[in-house]
């Protein structure tokens, strides 16, 4: 996933638009020309949808479909049930459904996220106007609201797309918000402790402990389920309206933490927390997630329709098509390299360094100190020589002196004649 069309803007806030390049792996990937057997979802989206319809419409929906051969499963391969395959009632509904509505021309669950730019806009601030607001989504499209939804607090957007988060650090909150398109809604996440993952230190959260509450426990969820629309029990989502109004729901993989009367009719189906769990692990200083996964199952709401023949014994059931598993198991090395210089090397350099500088700054000054006392010592012991030097001098000086005046006073004038003779 590359970030494009990048534009700042002054209000302390960045624009851009996601690139996605999928890339084939043969050496994790099954038989591509496998086939394998999925429920036929068009099919059973267009019977669903007829029980509103009158008896006659019913029945000339059933006998269309009679004629046409249709069957309530298929067999494709699983690179047709993710990026799509060519489907009659698909056809027909991307021509004549209204053009909000309009499904693509084919069918798969990932087709119109295909490889390219994708067209939403995306719009987060940088951290300028404050971290607790850092990563978080301003606009989407250009709606400070979720446009699935009418009502609060489904449409609040305050979330991150999964790039950055804001530092856990700086805002000391417990929670974390992630929007994600394919999940139609807000993802709340919990802090559940402290990991680490290549000596990086990091928070690891998981979905809180009442996402996809039922309405009878929590009466918040009220507006994910608008007017009489269906409100599902605890463990599954409504997404329809990012679906084309198709009856589909997402859970988490093996309806993990769900109602256990969706897993009763199937068998095959057993949740293990850690392997389908969404989590995300993120540095708390930074704000960027070192290691994430976020893990949805696919499932269609099947009512029974008694009128449409070709599915009239399906009974009424919430039906899983498919998990899937979207994130990152590692960094690269050099933005890895770059987080750890940044945070664990950081966190033991600069007390090392800081308390380095200060016995550096202890002794300099301890030098200067003892400089400074030998200098005022031998400068002292200087004087002192000189002044006994000065002393010794000034006595010499006297006593020679001295002997010079008592010297004269002793000489005596003698009178002597022309031969020297004493008179």
């Amino acid at each position: 996933m590359e970030k494009v069309n990048i534009k700042f803007h002054e209000n302390g806030t960045v624009s851009y638009q996601h690139k996605k390049i999928l890339q084939f792996v043969p050496e994790l990937s099954v038989n591509k020309h496998q086939k394998i057997v999925v429920p036929n979802i068009p099919l059973l989206t267009l019977s669903t949808q007829s029980n509103n319809l009158g008896y006659w419409v019913q029945k000339t929906i059933s006998l269309i479909l009679s004629m046409s051969d249709y069957q309530p499963f298929v067999s494709i391969t699983a690179d047709e049930l993710v990026f799509g395959y060519d489907d009659k009632l698909v056809a027909l509904a991307h021509q004549f459904y209204p053009k909000k509505k309009r499904p693509s021309e084919k069918n798969g669950s990932a087709h119109q996220r295909k490889n390219g730019t994708l067209p939403e806009v995306h719009n987060i601030y940088t951290g300028m106007t404050g971290m607790h607001e850092f990563g978080l989504l301003a606009r989407l499209d250009g709606k400070d609201a979720l446009p699935f939804w009418k009502d609060a607090p489904c449409n609040v957007l305050r979330a991150s797309e999964g790039s950055f988060f804001p530092p856990r650090y700086f805002t000391n909150s417990d929670i974390v918000h992630l929007y994600d398109k394919d999940m139609c809604r807000i993802l709340p996440m919990q802090y559940r402790g402290g990991v680490t993952k290549h000596g990086i230190s990091a928070d690891l959260f998981t979905p809180t402990d009442n996402i996809f509450e039922s309405v009878d426990n929590d009466p918040d969820t009220k507006c994910y389920c608008p007017g009489n629309e269906f409100c599902p029990p605890k463990g599954l989502q409504n997404i329809s309206p990012c679906q084309f109004d198709a009856p589909v729901y997402l859970s988490f993989p093996h309806f993990l933490d769900a109602d256990p009367k969706l897993i009763e009719p199937f068998e095959g189906l057993n949740a293990v927390r850690e392997k389908h769990q969404s989590y995300f692990k993120i540095q708390p200083k930074l704000g960027v997630p070192v290691e994430g996964k976020i893990r949805a199952q696919l499932n269609l709401k099947v009512d029974q329709a008694p009128y449409v023949t070709p599915v009239k014994n399906f009974p009424n059931i919430i039906f899983p098509i498919m998990w899937v598993e979207e994130g990152i198991d590692d960094l690269t090395p050099p933005i890895r390299r770059w987080i750890y210089l940044a945070t664990t090397f950081a966190d033991i350099a600069c007390p090392l360094m800081t308390y380095g500088f200060i016995f550096l700054g202890t002794c300099v000054i301890l030098g200067v100190v003892v400089n400074a006392y030998k200098s005022l010592v031998f400068t002292k012991e200087t004087i002192e020589i000189g002044m006994k030097n000065l002393r010794r001098r000034s006595s010499a000086y006297i006593y020679n002196s001295n002997r010079f005046i008592h010297r004269r006073d002793t000489y005596t004038l003698l009178d002597l004649n022309d031969d020297g003779v004493e008179v």
